[in-house]
């Protein structure tokens, strides 16, 4: 088919989905809308098999590498938006449409329902592959001369068991090869759990399922469903407290507790210690420029104007950034705060925003670090379990990546941040900064970003991909050659 034809089957089909879509069923007879679910069945067993035989030479062809993604099933959900589930039952067709050849015709036909089909699939892959086929056959025709389902599983248990006459000493591996379970998670972190089980593990749920989801008592009202969904969450609670999980060290969960620093103002005695904090913060930076001026301190001398800068002319530099208070960033935060004042009256323009932004950033210097006052209230009022030192969150070069900086990386990204969009969580991630290291990349959070091994190792360092992260948490990447642009985020709507 030429491209041409292909686009103009394409349009008549969306043309046509879209007429039945829009149109009022209620107004239909009963026999048209009889007629119309049958057909859209028999489409729905075509679009199976044209989809199957798209997507299988799309992946054979490595097509999903143009938009640099690791595989079609990635690539499904990031470009056509389905959900993985969605994307692993159709790439789950191109596979059996390799080893099914008679039931893939068969559908292309439309005369195959898929949810047969798929069963059908199911079944003959229990058998022996030079028996596959000759048994595709005759479920198929079976299937297409309108024998039910129950009856087409009968016609199958004789197959089956005339395949174990034929070869008694055969181990059969299939249903163990086919196992799996899928959780998805959905709103709010609520979760869809399938799966395919073997014998003996569904035996093993079950057996654990109803040990656990016994009624409660005359005032239990659950259903069935919610007990068992009850049991699972139990037993997944006691394995963890058991602690024989690996790398859990006893302690069945770790808890990331977020504390804005507005809570910690509002704690009791906050007014008290903030006053405090201001008079040994005084203090202490007192002592350090008196120091400095009688011959330096921290194991090295501290220099500043031309002095600094013809020492560090060739340098190895490491710049450390704490985060610790600068108290002359006061000078600044105050001459800052009333030049913004003074155009309160006045457009919001450029000039304003970038005001702002430099009031904001005076203020964290004074807010944040191990000697700043949030590290302050939280060491002082949480108590001795969350009273450890912060820790900084730049450190200019590294070699390695400490472990609060990738904490905070972590915690800010949660997965993979490819621009491309990528759904490996955080734990299968590494941390990329994106000025790489070797070319005197910083390390800090706002320089590093969450990868996959993927995203990071092959799409970057392989085929030279460059990332960046850009100053409202989005990301864009374009290729070596800069033929492709990758955005995470489509541009803001204009106002208006």
């Amino acid at each position: 088919m030429s491209p041409a034809s292909a686009d103009e089957a394409l349009e008549m089909l969306t043309a046509a989905m879209g007429y039945l879509a829009a149109a009022d069923a209620t107004a239909m007879t009963a026999e048209e809308q009889a007629r119309c679910l049958r057909v859209l069945e028999r489409a729905n067993s075509a679009g199976t098999a044209a989809r199957t035989s798209v997507l299988g030479a799309f992946g054979s062809g490595q097509g999903y590498s143009a938009d640099a993604d690791y595989s079609p099933r990635a690539w499904l959900i990031h470009k056509t938006g389905v959900t993985k589930g969605a994307a692993v039952a159709y790439t789950a067709w191109v596979r059996r449409a390799e080893d099914h050849p008679r039931v893939l015709a068969a559908l292309a036909t439309g005369d195959l329902p898929e949810s047969v089909a798929r069963i059908l699939c199911q079944w003959t892959n229990r058998l022996p592959e030079d028996q596959r086929d000759l048994a595709d056959d005759k479920l198929v025709a079976a299937a297409l001369a309108k024998m039910s389902l129950q009856d087409l599983a009968e016609l199958y248990g004789e197959i089956y068991e005339q395949s174990r006459s034929a070869s008694p000493d055969e181990d059969n591996d299939e249903v163990f090869d086919d196992r799996a379970v899928r959780l998805i998670t959905t709103f709010q972190g609520a979760g869809d759990l399938n799966g395919d089980l073997t014998p003996e593990c569904a035996e093993a749920v079950a057996a654990v399922l109803d040990a656990l989801a016994a009624p409660a008592g005359a005032e239990d009202d659950r259903s069935q469903e919610q007990r068992y969904h009850d049991a699972l969450q139990e037993a997944m609670s006691r394995l963890i407290a058991a602690g024989i999980l690996p790398e859990r060290a006893g302690q069945p969960v770790k808890v990331w507790a977020h504390i804005s620093l507005a809570d910690l103002l509002r704690l009791e005695g906050s007014s008290a210690l903030q006053e405090e904090w201001t008079a040994q913060v005084r203090a202490r930076w007192a002592g350090h420029r008196a120091a400095a001026s009688e011959g330096g301190g921290d194991t090295g001398a501290w220099l500043d104007g031309d002095a600094a800068e013809g020492i560090a002319c060739d340098a190895a530099m490491a710049p450390i950034v704490t985060g610790d208070v600068n108290v002359d960033a006061l000078e600044d935060l105050v001459r800052l705060c009333v030049e913004l004042d003074g155009r309160r009256d006045g457009a919001r323009d450029a000039a304003w925003a970038a005001l702002e932004q430099a009031v904001i950033g005076k203020a964290v210097d004074l807010l944040s670090g191990p000697g700043g006052l949030a590290s302050f209230l939280r060491r002082r009022q949480l108590g001795a379990r969350l009273s450890g030192p912060s820790l900084p969150l730049d450190i200019g070069y590294s070699e390695t990546i400490p472990a609060g900086i990738r904490n905070a990386v972590t915690l800010r990204d949660r997965h993979c941040q490819w621009a491309g969009r990528c759904d490996q969580p955080a734990e299968a991630c590494q941390v990329h900064h994106t000025k790489h290291k070797a070319n005197g990349g910083p390390t800090s959070v706002k320089d590093c970003v969450l990868l996959c091994w993927f995203h990071h190792q092959v799409v970057i360092h392989r085929w030279g991909w460059t990332l960046v992260l850009n100053p409202d948490g989005t990301t864009t990447a374009w290729n070596k050659d800069k033929t492709k642009m990758l955005h995470s985020h489509g541009p803001p709507v204009r106002p208006g």
